[in-house]
């Protein structure tokens, strides 16, 4: 059901200024940058490595672009640091759905648009060991698809 860790999210104040020390101390390149208006954040992916299923794991810098953002009001309350962790699947609502089975409270009605392409659902912290926790389905993988 899950293949692979798809990305750890990193909240931070200064994209620019995080992505850069990531660069300086860890050699990281940013591959994909964009604004989420709906989540209220501009991200930036940094790709870690690839993995066995063909995609790649990533660090995803978010920095809020409206106060009332969920990460900045992550910000707020904790500073920066690792904000959520995100799991591939090539089924990101048959995951949800059998996950949900389970006991674990689902965010999302139904996946909604992610970085990259993506198609992502959260779980609810208090149900994941208190980590906001996120399935991402790749653009093209799944049912249907080739990346």
């Amino acid at each position: 059901m899950l293949t692979r860790i798809d990305h750890v999210g990193i909240a931070c104040f200064d994209l620019d200024a995080t992505a850069g020390m990531y660069r300086r101390v860890h050699g990281f390149e940013v591959a994909h940058e964009e604004v989420n208006e709906e989540q209220g954040v501009r991200e930036a992916m940094l790709r870690v490595n690839g993995t066995d299923d063909g995609h790649a794991t990533y660090l995803q810098l978010l920095e809020p672009v409206r106060e009332d953002s969920p990460v900045a009001r992550f910000l707020a309350r904790h500073g920066e640091g690792v904000h959520h962790i995100a799991f591939g699947t090539g089924d990101v609502a048959g995951a949800a759905a059998e996950i949900g089975a389970a006991g674990v409270r689902v965010l999302d009605e139904a996946p909604r648009p992610g970085s990259m392409g993506s198609s992502i659902t959260f779980l609810h912290p208090k149900d994941c060991g208190g980590v906001l926790t996120e399935l991402v389905q790749a653009a093209g993988e799944g049912a249907g698809g080739a990346e």
